[in-house]
C-alpha cells in the first residue's frame, strides 16, 4: 500500500519551473526556471528561498559541480552558463547549442549536454570549455541518461530515436529506431540497468531490454499528453513519471505496474504542467516542479 502526503509547496519563482538539483547537503535543493533564477531551498524551512544566482532568460537544465561551489546552467538559446555560486556576477556564458539546452549530466571530470541542434558534447569542467561533439541528430536531442554498469549515455532525440553512446569514445553502440511516435521527452536507466525507461510526446511509458535485442517489453499508455520526466526512488523500488497533463504517477519498479495517480484537485497537487521531478535523499521527498511556479514537496511511504 502506498501512502502520499503533501509536506510543503515552495513558491517565489516567477515562470514556470524545468529543472531541479541537489545541494552537497541533501536537505537543500536547486530549482532553475523561465524567470532565469537559480534558487536554493531549504527542504525543513521551505518557506522562503534564497536566489543565488541569475541569467538573462529561461533555465531549462541545470547540474551543480558541487565541491567547486559551481553550477552549470542551460538556457533556453542554447547557452551554457558556468556559474560560480560564491561570486555569481562572474559568470561565463558560452553559446554552443542551437534552440535550447534540453540536459546537462556530470560524470567525473566532464559534464555533458545535449541540445537543440541535435549535438552531444563533452565539457572540460576545469577548464570550462567544449572538448568535443558529436552530431546525433538534426533535430532536438531532448533527454539524457548515463548508465555506469554499461559505461553509455541513453539520449532521447525529437527524431523520436533513442541513441545509446558510449561515454569514453562518443560510439554510438545502437540506435532503437522510431522508440516512439513523437519526442523523446524523458529516457532513464533502471537500477538494475538491464532495462531502458523512456517517455515521449505520444504520452507512452516504453521499457526496453538491453540485454535481448533492446525489445520493447512494455507499452503503456500512461498519461493523456507528454510525459516530461522520469525519476526512480533512492532504493530503487518505485519511480515516478511527470506529465504535461498537470498529474504525477508513481510505479512499481519490478512489475512497471501504477500504484498511484498524484492529481491536483484531489491531492493539492499542480494545476499546469508537471515538467520535471527530483526524488531527494533527505526523508526520500519527491520533489515536483511545474508551470504553475511551483514546486511541491511529498513524502510517499509504500509497504507490500
Amino acid at each position: 500500500m502506498l501512502q502520499i502526503k503533501k509536506v510543503a509547496q515552495l513558491t517565489g519563482h516567477n515562470g514556470s519551473i524545468y529543472a531541479l538539483a541537489s545541494d552537497e547537503d541533501s536537505r537543500y535543493v536547486f530549482s532553475g526556471a523561465g524567470d532565469g533564477w537559480v534558487v536554493r531551498w531549504d527542504l525543513e524551512q521551505p518557506d522562503v528561498g534564497k536566489l543565488v544566482a541569475k541569467v538573462e532568460t529561461n533555465i531549462f537544465a541545470m547540474c551543480p559541480i558541487l565541491e567547486q561551489r559551481k553550477m552549470v546552467v542551460g538556457n533556453m538559446n542554447g547557452g551554457v552558463h558556468w556559474i560560480d555560486l560564491d561570486q555569481p556576477d562572474q559568470t561565463k556564458n558560452i553559446a554552443h547549442h542551437k534552440k535550447g539546452v534540453f540536459a546537462i549530466l556530470r560524470l567525473g571530470k566532464y559534464v555533458f549536454t545535449v541540445g537543440g541542434g541535435g549535438l552531444l558534447t563533452r565539457w572540460s569542467i576545469e577548464q570550462r570549455r567544449t572538448i568535443e561533439s558529436l552530431q546525433l541528430s538534426f533535430e532536438a536531442l531532448r533527454s539524457l541518461d548515463y548508465s555506469s554498469t554499461r559505461n553509455e549515455f541513453a539520449i532521447g532525440a525529437s527524431d523520436n530515436n533513442i541513441y545509446l553512446v558510449d561515454a569514453d569514445t562518443f560510439a554510438i553502440k545502437h540506435t532503437i529506431e522510431n522508440a516512439h511516435e513523437n519526442s523523446v521527452f524523458a529516457v532513464r536507466y533502471h537500477p538494475t540497468h538491464s532495462h531502458l525507461l523512456s517517455g515521449s510526446r505520444d504520452a507512452h511509458l516504453k521499457v526496453w531490454d538491453l540485454e535481448n535485442g533492446f525489445e520493447c517489453v512494455k507499452s503503456n499508455p500512461a498519461h493523456w499528453f507528454t510525459i516530461n520526466d522520469i525519476v526512480f526512488h533512492p532504493k530503487g523500488d518505485l519511480f515516478a513519471t511527470a506529465s504535461r497533463d498537470k498529474t504525477i504517477k508513481v510505479w512499481r519498479s519490478d512489475d512497471y505496474q501504477l500504484v498511484k495517480v498524484i492529481e491536483g484537485y484531489r491531492d493539492h497537487g499542480h494545476f499546469n504542467s508537471v515538467n520535471c521531478l527530483f526524488w531527494s535523499e533527505h526523508q526520500h521527498y519527491l520533489l515536483s516542479a511545474s508551470d504553475d511556479r511551483t514546486i511541491n514537496s511529498w513524502e510517499i511511504r509504500y509497504s507490500i
